[in-house]
């Protein structure tokens, strides 16, 4: 409460306080002290100092805030000199200029008028709050001075006397401490910083004690009575009604002036109960409010301690399980060595039996040849011709065992065991925390978690799969799957849709690609989830596959595909895995490669091995959706060449052009070149370009492609250089 009973001015306990306009209260001498003196047809806004003032920082929008126009307050005027408080102070009115007073706290100004500050009520409500204090406070420091002194005596002793403290001359308001004549000029002179402290006399503890009924009540004389409040206008008359227009106590001369005449006047004693009562009513709110606040401190307080307490049983927890983790990971490492160990020992094995049976075989036989030599160099024809038969079969015998299996080893010293840890290493890295909490209302979805065992890669497609719980209130509308540029740029959206797997064809070959994925509902989208990772194949055969010339330019990359039973039409027959196609109908259907290309340059070829009655076969590249039950390059989804035993045409949209001669027949080869640097596509017969550049600038996803009816059986070769005698 000491805060509320300061002056903001001067930083002491209120002093003879007056109420100003604003309900803000000063002391009646600082008061004095920052009264603004303006000569007579000047605004006190015009008198402003330049640069000097603390309230430099109010611009001039709020300088006309608080304005004598807009506020009722009077114009604000900034302050020169400085109180001890921090705030402006000015030097005493001249009574030959106008006079304004600017409230310390809020700013506002008012001008004083003929009565000067006399004008303003004198706060006796508060001047007693403030004596009130004063007795209490002087009160609490006696009895605690007392009850370390050794002295009977009731008095006021000095607080900083070292030895038989002498009784308090004085008191500071300031500094609460009470001082000796002795001590006061040694320790607290009046000079300095220290000369604007208020020096008091020590008789209000001997008076608060009496009135708190302290251990010298009976020797000291009780505190008089206030002596009640009279009117600012009438010295003489006291407030008895209540002015609620002006909201201010009158006395019964101003209701005869008739300066109230039209305003709502109540008696004094009503108005001041239903005021308390308000007050009272208000106070209970607060008082609540307070109760409230102590309580939630305490509930903050707790859960400080219940943090600390969960954060420790959280860590333990979660050391728990990443120790089970490395535990079942240990037990299975103990399995997979004990299995290597059994395959070592049994490659041993068959290793070491077959020497001891190659050596015993070789044993033999190194007997028996040298018995045959010795038999050799006998010279007894009929000795020799008595066992030569039986000799000769037992030596063609000894070299039927030795038959080319028996010379090879049954196993090899490579162990067929492969530990794949890609997926395994992918979901360790997303290890993390679900949702703690699931909102009570419609939310977004969370992030998908992709399903590592269902991605794989191919060629050069990339196949994603991936789940997601839906928030409650609000099913999943869709998903969003994006992909990087394959050289760590920027994403892009590759599928829209409600699928939960997906695959993206036409990617580069050797190359890694970034992939994510969120959902999103009618409330939004969510998060994405954990970034994966896809290679895809490497495509190069050039030394060890790195695909770099020695000039640093990209040599072309090759590549190895089959024809693609998913997507073919159902009359087309596939064999030899999925390398060689034929057809059950006599009507040209299409079938398309594994393989998807967008950029770089490719050829491969198609081996004709069957070829009856001149049909038409077309071969070349296609979009995934193009039609698979008519001749490849009906449709604009196409681009082929379809050629007989005689003759050929280039064909797109069902366009013919570039009629050119030569034809094919059983055991002729058809490549085709796609090079998608230059955007063109190729034809060869027999290694030979057939006819001109075919196509020209091509863009986008092109799939190899064949059409065929029953009359023509080809078989795919792929992994093949580009031919060197290409037309430019």
């Amino acid at each position: 409460m000491e805060e509320e009973l300061k002056c903001p001015v001067c930083g002491s306990l209120f002093k003879d306080p007056i109420l100003l306009p604003c309900s803000h209260n000063v002391c009646l001498a600082c008061a004095r002290n920052i009264t603004v003196q303006t000569p007579e047809g000047e605004t006190p806004v015009q008198s402003r100092a330049s640069g000097s003032s603390d309230y430099d920082y109010l611009d001039m929008d709020k300088m006309s805030l608080y304005s004598e126009t807009d506020s009722g307050y009077g114009s604000y005027t900034p302050c020169q000199l400085k109180s001890p408080n921090g705030v402006r102070v000015f030097p005493p009115a001249n009574p030959h200029r106008h006079c304004s007073l600017t409230c310390p706290l809020c700013h506002r100004s008012v001008s004083l008028d003929e009565r000067g500050l006399r004008g303003f009520p004198r706060n006796r409500l508060l001047e007693a709050i403030v004596s009130r204090y004063q007795q209490n406070r002087a009160a609490s420091a006696s009895s605690s001075s007392s009850s370390s002194s050794s002295s009977s005596s009731t008095a006021v002793k000095c607080q900083l006397c070292d030895r038989n403290p002498v009784d308090a001359a004085v008191m500071c308001e300031q500094c609460d401490v009470f001082y000796c004549n002795a001590c006061q000029q040694r320790c607290h002179p009046s000079r300095g910083p220290l000369a604007k402290h208020r020096l008091v006399p020590p008789r209000l503890p001997a008076a608060g004690g009496g009135a708190a009924g302290g251990g010298g009540s009976g020797q000291q004389p009780p505190a008089t009575a206030r002596k009640p409040a009279t009117c600012v206008d009438h010295e003489a008359e006291n407030f008895s009604m209540y002015c609620y227009g002006c909201k201010a106590p009158v006395c019964v001369k101003c209701l005869e002036e008739g300066k109230h005449a039209k305003h709502d006047v109540k008696p004094l004693a009503v108005m001041w109960k239903q005021h308390k009562c308000q007050l009272s009513q208000a106070l209970n709110g607060v008082s609540d409010k307070a109760k409230d606040a102590k309580e939630f401190l305490v509930q903050l307080k707790n859960m400080l301690q219940q943090i600390q307490e969960n954060g420790v049983e959280f860590e333990a927890c979660l050391v728990a399980q990443c120790d089970s983790l490395i535990e079942a990971l240990t037990r299975q490492k103990a399995k997979l060595l004990t299995k290597v160990t059994k395959e070592k020992e049994y490659k041993l094995k068959v290793v070491r039996d077959q020497i001891t049976h190659c050596t015993m075989k070789l044993r033999q036989t190194t007997g028996m040849m040298e018995f045959c030599l010795e038999v050799l160099k006998e010279n007894d024809p009929s000795g020799f011709l008595q066992i030569s038969d039986a000799l000769v079969k037992r030596v063609t015998s000894s070299q039927d065992q030795w038959v080319k299996g028996a010379l090879e080893p049954k196993v090899g010293p490579e162990f067929d065991l492969t530990l794949s840890t890609d997926s395994l290493l992918q979901t360790i890295l997303m290890l993390d925390f679900c949702q703690g909490k699931v909102e009570s209302g419609p939310s977004v979805p969370g992030a998908p978690l992709l399903q590592l065992e269902k991605c794989c890669t191919r060629n050069n497609s990339a196949t994603l799969a991936w789940r997601v719980i839906a928030p409650p209130g609000s099913p999943i509308e869709g998903y969003i799957l994006e992909l990087d540029d394959g050289n760590g740029g920027q994403y892009r959206e590759v599928y829209v849709g409600k699928e939960t797997v997906c695959t993206v064809d036409g990617l580069h070959f050797n190359s890694s690609y970034n992939a994510r994925v969120k959902a999103y509902n009618a409330i939004g989208v969510g998060p994405y989830s954990k970034t994966v990772v896809l290679k895809t194949s490497d495509a190069s055969r050039l030394a060890g596959g790195c695909g770099v010339s020695t000039d640093g330019c990209f040599l072309p990359t090759v590549a190895w595909f089959t024809f693609d039973p998913s997507t073919a039409h159902r009359d087309i027959v596939l064999s030899n895995e999925n390398q060689t196609v034929s057809c059950n109908s006599y009507d040209d259907r299409v079938v398309l490669g594994t393989a998807a290309f967008s950029k770089g340059t490719h050829y491969w070829e198609v081996s004709i091995d069957r070829y009856d009655n001149h049909p038409d076969p077309a071969f070349g590249v296609a979009r995934i959706n193009t039609m698979k039950d008519m001749m490849l390059g009906k449709d604009d989804k196409a681009w082929a060449m379809y050629v007989d035993n005689n003759r050929s045409w280039f064909m797109h949209n069902n366009s013919h052009t570039n009629r050119a001669e030569g034809g094919i027949a059983k055991g002729s080869t058809v490549g085709v070149l796609l090079d998608l640097t230059k955007h063109t596509l190729t034809f060869y017969i027999n290694r030979e370009q057939h006819g001109p550049i075919a196509f020209e600038s091509l863009d986008g996803v092109f799939v190899p492609a064949v059409s065929l009816n029953r009359n023509v059986q080809v078989t795919l070769l792929t992994g093949l250089e580009v031919p060197k005698n290409t037309k430019q």
